[in-house]
């Protein structure tokens, strides 16, 4: 079999990957064991996919006798609402909605039934259609089948939001491309809704992001419910009780109170120290660590205030206080964080819900005082 862990949903682009890329996503051959254990565990990507077949079609002849070959009857159940998501480049049939249709045809000639269509091709609220993925490229089609359902980033924790929460996933890709080692202090002092802090709770102490939740391949007819729950049985054995220390700060009350529910949700509350307080307040564990952190920036908030004062501080503060440690800031503006003066070894460009950000890693030299 061949799986495609997507590493984005058409907007986004992970600082960090946790393969090498391909073209769509990150392939690799398995069995239905590992695309349930690549749901399971992936913490950065935002859909798991089967190819179910790949194949030379440039008429509709061709196209609809070969998607009528796959088994669909192993995946789809009768009467489950499907979508189709059609992308066609350099090929003869290049009209997706024709090319939707046949397929279609195709799926309900080989079930003996027509299955109810979702128009729409970007996820739904509630149960997601099961989603069926379709390329034409100079006349190779494939096709795949999605095994998620929900985004990944959806790990059934943060119920409770704050102003311009994170992704899951995108936390967890700032972690992995930070360098942070997962046995460090971790310290974030924008926390917000304390997905940082969570993400890196759940990495240290091994915990699949994707314990909690249902997943698209749970409702396939080929479903093998006691290897799934095998699987997880054996995640759960592998995974740690204890973590390094980790604080999660943030001036705003109504943040630390959704962060510490959803810890409390995830499972990693008694890991993580939350506490209301001001970037000038800032308390460093003893030792060295990482400042791993999304400031307001600008973009990620509306307003018309002047963070550059802010940068500033936050440059000052985490080297009279954090000397030493490594830093990894998230931003939206290259600017702001040129304010910071920190010597940034290196910085990740890649794109969120469509805007352009930032992750610049470096160590905090030491300061004489704030």
């Amino acid at each position: 079999m061949r799986i495609t862990a997507a590493p984005s949903d058409g907007e986004d682009s992970s600082p960090a990957g946790e393969e090498a890329e391909e073209i769509g996503g990150v392939g690799f051959r398995g069995s239905l064991a590992d695309l349930y254990l690549a749901n399971l565990h992936l913490r950065t990507a935002s859909r798991v996919l089967l190819r179910l077949g790949s194949f030379y079609a440039d008429t509709f002849s061709d196209l609809g006798r070969r998607a009528k070959r796959i088994p669909w009857e192993s995946y789809l159940k009768p009467a489950r609402p499907v979508a189709l998501r059609v992308t066609c480049h350099k090929s003869r049939l290049f009209h997706s909605d024709a090319v939707t249709q046949r397929v279609l045809e195709s799926i309900g000639s080989r079930l003996g039934q027509v299955l109810p269509i979702i128009k729409s091709s970007r996820e739904e609220k509630g149960d997601p259609p099961q989603l069926i993925v379709l390329r034409l490229v100079e006349n190779r089609c494939t096709i795949s089948l999605d095994s998620s359902g929900a985004l990944l980033y959806k790990r059934g924790y943060r119920l409770a939001t704050a102003k311009a929460p994170l992704r899951e996933t995108l936390a967890a890709g700032v972690l992995m491309a930070s360098g942070w080692d997962a046995q460090s202090p971790l310290i974030d002092p924008f926390c917000g809704a304390g997905t940082i802090p969570i993400e890196g709770a759940l990495m240290a102490r091994r915990i699949p992001p994707g314990r909690q939740r249902h997943f698209a391949f749970m409702d396939w007819p080929n479903f093998d419910a006691a290897e799934w729950e095998r699987l997880k049985a054996l995640s759960q054995e592998r995974s740690k009780k204890s973590c390094p220390v980790i604080r999660g700060s943030d001036r705003d009350a109504g943040a630390i109170r959704a962060a510490r529910e959803n810890a409390e949700r995830a499972g990693v509350a008694e890991g993580i120290l939350f506490s209301i307080r001001s970037l000038s307040d800032l308390e460093a564990p003893p030792g060295r660590g990482w400042v791993v952190t999304n400031p307001p920036h600008g973009v990620r908030l509306k307003g018309n205030r002047d963070l550059r004062s802010l940068y500033i501080r936050l440059g000052r503060i985490l080297r009279a206080k954090c000397p030493g440690w490594h830093a990894a800031i998230l931003c939206g503006s290259d600017s702001l964080l040129d304010l910071t003066g920190i010597a940034f070894e290196g910085r990740f460009s890649f794109r969120s819900g469509g805007l352009r950000m930032s992750l610049a890693r470096g160590r905090i030299l030491p300061s004489k005082g704030v």
